[in-house]
């Protein structure tokens, strides 16, 4: 944001001040939006205003509301000589109005979360914004535990409105360091930072509007991509053709009583678009496996040299392997054999899910003989969930739970992006906030958070769903990125379809309804 900013300033298209003025002027109407009743008449607020632009932005909303008549208590950190010059002239325009009290004021500062006889209708948190990289000073931290104290005891709730980023919380992790505030509501200008989406941060952001202030939309280098289905809409569409041409996708099952992850990955890759699906089980589960299946059919695989024979058909171009598949020699050996059989080929989608990679770990096996291979696979996703990732990647994993006491924080957007170079391929990391990577460095973040926070995919079964329908759009042509971000997407869409009471039997049978609502045309 800063260089974007810069580089418009520079060129003359427009000043810092009309910049600022424009942020407060969005954060007013965002409030005035969420509240409505703050609409109409007269009301009152308390500003905390902080020692940068962040604070001349929450100067600018001082004024704004002073002028349609509000009551508005101001509190600046610091020193305001010492204020950025377009903060510092907006922090004079607002003391030709209303006096500015220090935050740090013991006699009237917020250190107990007391605001007088009145309680304030919207409090607005304009301390830090995305350029904070440490802790706050203690009277920051001091005032916004005393807020929350104080909405406790009282039993008051004003609307709390965060200016771009939630006190107190890294912009680019989500992370918090130290204490941070929790807002009803954040109004972030331009775009979306990761730190929105990322751990806790829509915990402490409350919901989230982004507002435009004026600024380009170019693309920023290096920039992580919010997938939020633009583009996903593009890809699910199936073109015309008969189903070879839509691939066939192998799902590889566990032994008897395990079959029921690998027939749930299978559903979803045929109900995603695979023109065929075959799910490969040992001996002893084909007849619960045939049992279950019908329009998916089915393969005896006892081992990898079946499995060999079976992959020399070149038509079968997808392999899951890992929901349900067990542990030990026998599967470990099926995971080599499929990836070798992958090694270099433009046509072949190798995914690795749950036991896939579990075989990697521990004293089964080092995460660099698994790295060896998927390096030389070119259309190759791994779909961790957070344990997985840590027995894969321990390092990362320690960093990333560490306590975050500088910024930018370690974020599970840096632990992906470094875990996809060293494995050579895509990986996912699923959780609320998946996070989408490959070696190349271009990543995505899908949240599960704000109006697409759905809960009810925390059930078993869920991920497994997910990786069939990594599956069946690999199966269908797509590249790997492509196929993780589109199903991560459709995932949730899914869940949100069927609502509240989802089971993830549910997520495949709900497929339909999702592409029914595309709209026409797509690849």
């Amino acid at each position: 944001m800063r260089a974007v900013e810069s580089a418009e300033i520079e060129s003359g298209a427009v000043t810092g001040l009309v910049l600022m003025e424009r942020a407060g002027a969005a954060v007013v109407t965002a409030a005035l939006a969420a509240r409505p009743a703050l609409a109409a008449g007269a009301h009152r607020a308390a500003v905390l205003c902080g020692p940068g632009n962040n604070g001349g932005d929450g100067f600018v909303v001082a004024r704004l509301l002073h002028d349609r008549g509000w009551q508005v208590e101001t509190w600046l950190l610091g020193d305001p000589a010492r204020l950025p010059p377009d903060a510092r002239a907006n922090h004079d325009a607002w003391a030709e109005r209303g006096a500015v009290v220090a935050l740090d004021d013991p006699a009237k500062g917020l250190g107990d979360g007391g605001f007088g006889p009145q309680a304030p209708d919207l409090i607005v948190d304009a301390l830090f914004g995305t350029g904070l990289s440490r802790p706050m000073p203690a009277a920051a931290q001091h005032a916004v535990d005393g807020i929350r104290f104080w909405r406790e005891r009282v039993r008051r709730y004003p609307l709390i409105v965060a200016v771009d980023v939630p006190s107190g919380l890294c912009a680019d992790s989500g992370r918090a360091l130290g204490t941070a505030m929790r807002a009803d509501l954040t109004v972030a200008f331009h775009r979306a930072k990761p730190g929105h989406y990322l751990a806790e941060g829509p915990h402490h952001c409350g919901a989230l509007v982004v507002a435009g202030i004026g600024l380009p939309d170019t693309p920023v280098p290096g920039a992580a991509r919010l997938e939020d289905g633009a583009s996903a809409r593009l890809w699910l569409a199936k073109r015309d053709g008969h189903k070879f041409h839509h691939g066939h996708a192998l799902v590889l099952s566990g032994g008897a009583g395990r079959s029921g992850a690998a027939r749930l990955a299978a559903r979803a890759a045929l109900r995603i678009g695979a023109g065929l699906v075959t799910v490969g089980a040992p001996p002893e589960a084909m007849p619960e496996c045939a049992a279950q299946l019908t329009a998916i059919m089915l393969r005896e695989i006892a081992d990898a040299g079946a499995l060999c024979d079976i992959l020399m058909d070149t038509r079968i171009n997808t392999v899951c392997m890992g929901p349900g598949l067990g542990h030990g020699a026998g599967p470990r050996a099926l995971v080599l054999t499929a990836l070798e059989m992958a090694q270099g080929s433009a046509e072949r989608g190798v995914v690795l899910d749950a036991d896939a990679l579990t075989q990697f770990s521990g004293p089964i096996g080092a995460p660099a003989d698994l790295f060896a291979l998927t390096a030389r696979v070119p259309r190759c996703v791994l779909t961790p969930h957070d344990g997985e990732f840590a027995r894969l990647f321990p390092d990362l994993a320690a960093t990333l739970e560490a306590p975050a006491d500088k910024g930018s924080a370690f974020s599970r957007l840096d632990a992906v992006r470094m875990a996809a170079v060293r494995a050579g391929c895509v990986v996912l990391l699923k959780g609320p906030d998946t996070v989408i990577a490959a070696p190349d460095g271009t990543a995505a973040i899908h949240a599960a958070a704000y109006d697409r926070a759905a809960p009810w995919l925390a059930t078993a079964g869920s991920g497994d769903v997910l990786a069939g329908m990594i599956t069946g759009l690999l199966a269908r042509g797509h590249g790997p990125a492509t196929a993780a971000c589109t199903a991560a997407w459709a995932h949730v869409q899914a869940a949100h379809a069927f609502g509240p009471g989802l089971i993830a039997e549910d997520l495949p049978e709900t497929l339909p309804q999702v592409l029914r609502n595309l709209p026409a045309g797509g690849h």
